[in-house]
């Protein structure tokens, strides 16, 4: 197998034995190729959790394909929509043990209906919801209809056979297939979860353990949410930075469970604030703001759009790497009319207005973000209201510099928010003039981060 450098694989086999020279991993770890023109059948990897490189024979390990974004691609494949009772079981032959299918019941808006074969005829079982969530018996609860089918393979409970085979709604492909396949989907038994460190709009976001190595857990329970989610984490398989939040994987148990490294020093903005300028200076403060629009420029080059670029949506890793977050994620919502949604502060006047997000409206966004980053975390457009911010943006005003902010920073940032888009800079021209900047302050090359 001819590998590029940079490939992300995962391990076939372990090789706790290895020789002098050779890296030593176990099965389902995962290994980028480092170098790749060495002698035949063998390449040079580092060990995703380790740090450590060494020699790797090409045949141990398969290459972790990104996903083709791909709509049909579905967490409930067995999920039918609005069809009557007579539908599904036109749909459940040839009938088959345990072959089933869920529906939405037409008689009773808002609930289920989990359709099963078994002994040649079809039993239909109202799932009721209620309190946010899913019973069939009044006994045994559910978040979600991927829980209870995950549960009902497994336990027959109130109902004649335990699911066997999902009956495939036409046109879907099986998110749990594609995932394998590809080596995104990763094994809850090796998963331990330690303590909540934060409670998100669309679920929960653990500390945990995988084989190992720390990471980032979140927890998406809603059926609805975790598929919009879904269709993010494929985007976020394509995408491969220093400066971007990096994916591990993805855990289908419950919901939908996105694995990602573990940002042990918080979001930047509680960073800023907690440590202020007495222990974070100027240089530490431009490395941030160039970490950010490293990874922007990144984006760009992938035609991808954040949307909710912000010191929140920034996190720090364990040696001071400030680097992007939710940038798969924030596209969710983006056909959200309900324009109360959009982060204000930070949106640009053209998508406040139209709803228009380009490169230039997360340029937009990023000016305010420096302005975080320079102002030590303090909130953008101090004491106005969102009405006050939406009229006086939209009528010419900008934000003064922070205290002690340096004057190209300032001017930097007014660039950002020219009115006009096609005015704005693109992040490669932010970077070159952040470059500048450090030299100024740090000529040496060796910057201290």
């Amino acid at each position: 197998m001819n590998w590029a450098a940079g490939t992300q694989c995962v391990a076939k086999s372990d090789n706790k034995k290895a020789k002098s020279g050779e890296l030593v991993y176990h099965k389902g770890d995962f290994l980028t190729i480092v170098d790749a023109s060495l002698r035949k059948g063998y390449c040079k990897a580092r060990h995703n959790t380790t740090g450590d490189e060494g020699l790797i024979n090409s045949s141990n390990v398969r290459e972790r394909k990104a996903l083709r974004v791909d709509p049909n691609l579905s967490l409930m494949p067995w999920f039918h929509g609005k069809i009557s009772g007579s539908e599904a079981v036109c749909k459940l032959q040839p009938a088959e043990n345990g072959l089933f299918l869920v529906r939405e019941s037409i008689r009773h808006p808002g609930d289920y209906v989990l359709c099963v074969s078994f002994s040649g005829e079809v039993i239909h079982y109202r799932v009721i919801y209620q309190d946010n969530k899913l019973t069939i018996d009044n006994k045994q609860y559910f978040y979600n209809l991927i829980d209870m089918i995950e549960y009902y393979s497994r336990n027959k409970g109130p109902i004649a056979t335990t699911l066997m085979k999902p009956k495939q709604k036409q046109g879907t492909k099986s998110a749990e297939l594609e995932l394998s396949k590809t080596g995104w989907l990763l094994d809850i038994t090796k998963l331990t979860l330690g303590e909540n460190i934060g409670e998100g709009e669309f679920g929960a976001v653990y500390e945990g353990e995988y084989m190992g190595q720390r990471v980032a857990v979140k927890i998406i329970k809603c059926d609805v949410t975790a598929q919009a989610f879904l269709q993010e984490t494929t985007v976020m398989t394509k995408l491969q930075h220093k400066n971007l939040v990096q994916l591990l994987g993805v855990i289908l148990h419950k919901g939908l469970h996105i694995v990602t490294e573990l940002m042990t020093k918080g979001n930047l903005v509680n960073f800023l604030r907690t440590r202020g300028r007495s222990v974070i200076n100027i240089l530490q403060l431009l490395q941030f703001a160039l970490d950010v629009c490293e990874g922007m420029e990144y984006l760009e080059s992938k035609k991808l759009i954040h949307r909710d670029l912000a010191a929140r949506n920034v996190l720090v890793s364990e040696d001071s790497v400030a680097k992007v977050s939710d940038f798969g994620l924030a596209k969710v919502y983006s056909k959200e009319t309900d324009k109360a949604k959009l982060p204000v502060k930070w949106t640009a006047p053209e998508a406040l207005k139209k709803e228009k997000f380009t490169t230039k409206s997360d340029i937009w966004s990023y000016g305010v973000l420096l302005w975080e980053i320079f102002s030590y975390g303090r909130q953008p457009y101090p004491k106005m209201s969102l009405k006050e911010v939406k009229e006086k943006v939209e009528g010419g005003y900008r934000m003064e510099a922070p205290v002690d902010c340096p004057p190209c920073i300032y001017s930097l940032m007014k660039l950002c928010w020219e009115q006009e888009p096609r005015r704005r800079p693109g992040f490669t021209k932010v970077k070159e003039k952040l470059e500048q900047e450090m030299g100024k302050l740090n000529p040496s090359p060796t910057a201290e981060h």
